[in-house]
């Protein structure tokens, strides 16, 4: 503003508002793309964590088939000692 001037100052407090409202339309553009994006990457896990817990419900139970293994390693060694 080079001077005191009655109709510069609301033509560059216009010009102020647009800017404003543009920079303002710019953000709520990116937000929503984040928002959006966040919501995709929720239904990505949702579907991964569905997959892992069906794996995991599949999977061999070793623990307990290494429980077996070894209490019937022990029977039949108690079997072979009691019997000599």
């Amino acid at each position: 503003m080079a001077g005191p001037e009655t109709g510069s100052v609301p033509l560059e407090l216009e010009r102020l508002r647009r800017s404003v409202d543009v920079g303002f339309a710019t953000t709520r553009g990116d937000l929503a793309l984040l928002l959006q994006r966040a919501d995709q990457t929720d239904k990505t896990l949702s579907e991964h964590e569905d997959r892992l817990d069906t794996l995991e419900r599949g999977r061999w139970p070793l623990p307990s088939l290494a429980a077996i293994t070894s209490c019937t390693a022990l029977a039949v060694t108690l079997w072979q000692s009691g019997g000599r």
